[in-house]
């Protein structure tokens, strides 16, 4: 199994981005000691009650100057809302930063408020997402000008001035539980994954055909199918619960509502609920609807609390359920104190990862 510090940069009480940003230094560069695999973030636009991450090359850049081995990047860009071009350039530059420690994610968005100001079509986030990991593996693939005659990508001998140190391309992630877009990343040899509101108990039928797809078009190696999760380690699991179980509970309340508005949040919630009932995912639906209740999470598996035997026994058990290997931790959420935040971190990469290291579940 593989291991990541996941990072939404959750905006905390009582500090300034900057504060926060020192902070997240410290996680960083603790989890690459510590022998992490990965530290990625998100990229969030309009959410200052929520998530104080905008421009994640910036964070890429910014953690490979604090860290040796950790390898970094943004989980993911949403595509829509760069040109193509230059986040092309910006990419290939961030790895020549990194010396080679890029991962590139890729995502096409999921919130309409993000476009708005930037000017960009919503309804065609997907195709434009799809295209461009396309256009990177041409551009990146050959040191000769490059043409590319996409729908909605189109250049004619385009020749960037510097290509990443991985060649011919860094590793490429795409999270999504779709199945054309699973079906496009096994064709490729795109990385996936996916977040706790996709049941674990229906992720290894999902993602059982693009691990034969992968396999079927020659790519070597096993794919990332990664889970994430909000994670919390202690010395016992009545500890890590007292500690951590509430702020768990509030963990994702930013994505109903920026509002401290009870009513607000729960109509949201609903909506969001009823929203995947008409996709046919009535199991998502249940998990929205309770996504704010620490005790649900808890019962029913959905967050990651205890000591470290229990948190190792069940990152195995879920694995296997849920058919991933690499598990995308979330360690800093509510309002946890900064020394259980770092002490947890410790305890997972002290006495977790060695635990399952050598384990692979498919």
């Amino acid at each position: 199994m593989r291991f990541a510090h996941f990072a939404h940069v959750w905006g905390k009480p009582g500090m300034t981005p900057h504060d926060r940003y020192e902070q997240l230094w410290r996680e960083v560069e603790l989890c690459d000691r510590l022998g992490f695999d990965y530290g990625f973030c998100v990229e969030h636009h309009f959410t200052p009650l929520e998530s104080w991450m905008a421009a994640p090359s910036i964070y890429v850049a910014a953690a490979g100057a604090r860290t040796h081995r950790l390898r970094l990047g943004a989980m993911g860009y949403v595509v829509p809302l760069h040109h193509p071009v230059r986040l092309l350039e910006e990419i290939a530059i961030t790895d020549q930063m990194l010396g080679g420690r890029l991962e590139i994610g890729l995502v096409p968005g999921i919130l309409p408020h993000y476009f708005g100001p930037f000017g960009v079509d919503f309804s065609t986030r997907r195709e434009i997402t799809l295209e461009f990991a396309r256009f990177l593996k041409a551009a990146y693939g050959s040191d000769e000008p490059v043409d590319f005659d996409g729908k909605l990508i189109r250049q004619k001998q385009l020749k960037i001035s510097v290509n990443p140190v991985q060649r011919p391309y860094p590793p490429l992630w795409m999270e999504t539980r779709d199945r054309p877009t699973l079906e496009f990343c096994a064709r490729e040899g795109i990385h996936t994954g996916y977040f706790l509101l996709f049941p674990r108990s229906e992720a290894k039928t999902r993602y059982a055909p693009y691990l034969r797809g992968w396999r079927e078009n020659g790519w070597p190696g096993t794919p990332n199918i990664a889970y994430s999760t909000v994670v919390y380690v202690d010395e016992t699991d009545k500890k890590a619960l007292d500690t951590a179980l509430a702020d768990a509970g509030q963990a994702y309340r930013g994505f109903f509502s920026y509002s401290d508005d009870p009513q607000e949040i729960r109509t949201k919630q609903l909506e969001a609920a009823e929203y995947f009932r008409e996709r046919g995912e009535p199991a998502a639906a249940e998990i929205i609807v309770n996504m704010l209740d620490p005790d649900y999470l808890q019962a029913n598996e959905l967050v990651l609390i205890g000591s470290p035997d229990t948190v190792a026994r069940k990152l195995r058990k879920w694995a296997e359920e849920g058919s991933f290997n690499t598990f995308f931790g979330e360690f800093n959420f509510g309002n946890l104190a900064e020394e259980d935040l770092l002490r947890s971190i410790r305890l997972f990469g002290e006495a977790v990862i060695p635990r399952l290291r050598g384990f692979e579940p498919f």
